[in-house]
């Protein structure tokens, strides 16, 4: 009878020591707990007191770039997301969670939607770098070399570019391939040099030639003085002497310049009896 007394005794003995390590971890686990508990609040507190001071340091940027509304709410949205992506991991991280198997999912899926949406994500970066940087505007005349197609820009949308042609034909371009190509502006400066090259037959009085070109070229308001225009032989070709003509105009001007110069040259040509010359071909018959 003694000896089962003393064994409960000393069960009830090892049963309490038990209990109080219990008590001593869980006390250990609530302290380590709200340690972090608190370190993560007060991550989460000036994490969020930094991102404010940057959203407000990017915001002033953005609209001393005069950026478009829609690229500016885009650009500061996107740069929210990254930031808060980040304090949430710093509070994930501080809470104990490990944090290594998420990332790796993460970049996981951002790959495969990355391989899915390559053509997308490269007119979409497209779409950024024209509306951020502006290579041109709306309402510019471009002329590409890679998509091959020239137009009055349109709209400039994330993924694509309208253009409309001269025929007025509404041209979709992706901006990954715009992008990607050479781009030839010319509503990018407010002046255009116009040339002219006027074949005239040998023979003709080279410096009259050039006197009424000049006296067409003054007569007209819309070519600009300065740079001054510049009226020279070019070269003797095989069936005309050409004369060159290369004057500049606003860019607004420049077709209305370039058309009618070509209709008040002929005309004048015409009447002054300055002959164009035609190809000739001269045949030689062999004698019997």
């Amino acid at each position: 009878m003694s000896a089962t007394l003393q064994h409960i005794m000393l069960l009830s003995a090892s049963t309490k020591i038990n209990m109080e390590a219990v008590l001593d971890r869980l006390i250990d686990w609530g302290i380590d707990a709200g340690k972090n508990i608190i370190g993560a609040i007060l991550i989460f507190i000036i994490g969020r007191f930094i991102i404010k001071q940057i959203n407000r340091l990017v915001s002033k940027i953005l609209r001393k770039r005069k950026l478009e509304v829609s690229v500016e709410t885009f650009l500061k949205s996107l740069l929210s997301i990254l930031l808060n992506l980040v304090l949430a991991f710093a509070i994930i991280s501080k809470l104990g969670i490990e944090t290594t198997s998420i990332a790796a999912l993460l970049a996981s899926a951002g790959v495969a939607v990355g391989m899915a949406l390559s053509g997308n994500l490269s007119n979409f970066a497209g779409g950024l770098i024209f509306l951020v940087f502006k290579p041109f505007k709306v309402g510019d005349y471009i002329d590409t070399e890679t998509a091959d197609v020239s137009g009055t820009v349109k709209e400039i949308q994330i993924f694509h570019t309208v253009l409309a042609t001269l025929d007025n034909k509404i041209i979709y371009v992706p901006n990954g391939v715009l992008s990607s190509s050479a781009i030839t502006n010319y509503s990018k400066q407010n002046m255009r040099r116009a040339e002219w090259i006027i074949g005239i037959e040998y023979g003709e009085d080279v410096d009259k030639v050039k006197g009424v070109l000049e006296e067409l070229i003054e007569a007209d308001t819309r070519i600009l003085k300065d740079p001054a225009p510049l009226v020279a032989l070019k070269a003797l070709s095989a069936s005309s002497v050409d004369i060159v003509v290369r004057a500049w105009a606003k860019s607004e001007d420049y077709w209305s310049v370039y058309f009618d110069m070509n209709k008040k040259i002929y005309d004048t040509f015409n009447r002054k009896g300055i002959g164009f010359p035609f190809p000739q071909l001269t045949v030689h018959q062999a004698k019997d």
